[in-house]
């Protein structure tokens, strides 16, 4: 499918998921004929619907349903969704997860397992040709952060640099460029000397030759984050919801597990994800400023 045509396609799929989100109704249907699909918008939409091709095939066989995916435009935009009932299946990072529960009535249900963990790290990255390749090196410089409720290119940049004595807005300039791929793309062109993202999706970037590691420094990893949670609207049926958790968990799919640079999905809970909760708290942050 061409790039225009898949912007056209995210383009009618976001005006018809932010109108729905707008409109009172009775309720959505617990065994709904068409399952909408969302997925996390942390790298280019368009790529990431395109990417997810397979993912729909394997859910349309699956659940003998009509498969919906859709990519917001930023986090808390995904969070409104799920919190009107808007989303059915929804692919959350661990702290837009922990926003969303807290006002939504979802569960997690699976996680990506990579390298048989279920945990993943973010990645502080820096301008070589800029010279910052060290803690000390940031001082003084602009970092490049993803969206505000991104758990590996915000809170847990934030929480590492702290860790090394370094806070926002003191000793550098924290700037939020919505995506992770964004991220990489400032610091390698210099118009940030340094940045934060998931390792994952930088190695991704690096693989298909979108960043040059020549150019771009890991200075340090995170401590480990528990990984992106699948997770289901509650109000689905009992039935459809068993469905849904063993059609994730049985799932060897390499064509739908590429794109997510998994090797398959495990089961997850949401107490996994109080070590978010803690880092939100460790840095001050009032999580309830995020949703809207």
């Amino acid at each position: 499918m061409k790039l225009k045509s898949l912007l056209s396609v995210f383009t009618i799929s976001l005006v018809a998921l932010t109108s729905a989100c707008s409109t009172k109704n009775a309720g959505p249907s617990a065994d709904p004929d068409k399952l909408i699909v969302a997925l996390i918008p942390d790298e280019n939409a368009a790529t990431v619907i395109q990417d997810n091709q397979g993912l729909k095939d394997y859910l349309t066989e699956a659940f003998d349903k009509e498969i919906e995916l859709v990519v917001t435009t930023d986090y808390s935009s995904m969070i409104e969704a799920a919190r009107n009932d808007r989303l059915d299946l929804a692919y959350f990072g661990p702290l837009s997860y922990v926003l969303a529960k807290a006002v939504s009535d979802i569960e997690p249900f699976a996680a990506r397992i990579k390298g048989g963990t279920k945990t993943y790290n973010s990645c502080i990255i820096g301008n070589t040709k800029k010279g910052v390749t060290s803690f000390d090196d940031i001082k003084g410089t602009t970092f490049a952060l993803g969206d505000p409720a991104s758990t590996s290119s915000r809170l847990f940049p934030e929480l590492t640099l702290a860790e090394n004595g370094l806070t926002k807005g003191k000793d550098f300039q924290g700037v939020f460029l919505g995506s992770h791929d964004a991220v990489a793309l400032a610091v390698q062109n210099g118009n940030a000397q340094a940045g934060g993202m998931a390792c994952p999706i930088l190695k991704s970037l690096k693989k298909k030759g979108v960043i040059d590691p020549s150019k771009v420094t890991t200075i340090a990893q995170s401590s480990p984050i528990p990984q992106y949670p699948w997770t289901m609207r509650s109000t689905l049926s009992p039935e459809l919801k068993e469905t849904i958790r063993v059609t994730f968990l049985d799932l060897d799919s390499d064509k739908v597990l590429k794109p997510f640079n998994a090797d398959g999905f495990a089961s997850i809970t949401d107490s996994d994800y109080d070590g978010i909760r803690k880092a939100g708290k460790l840095l001050g942050l009032d999580l309830s400023k995020f949703v809207k």
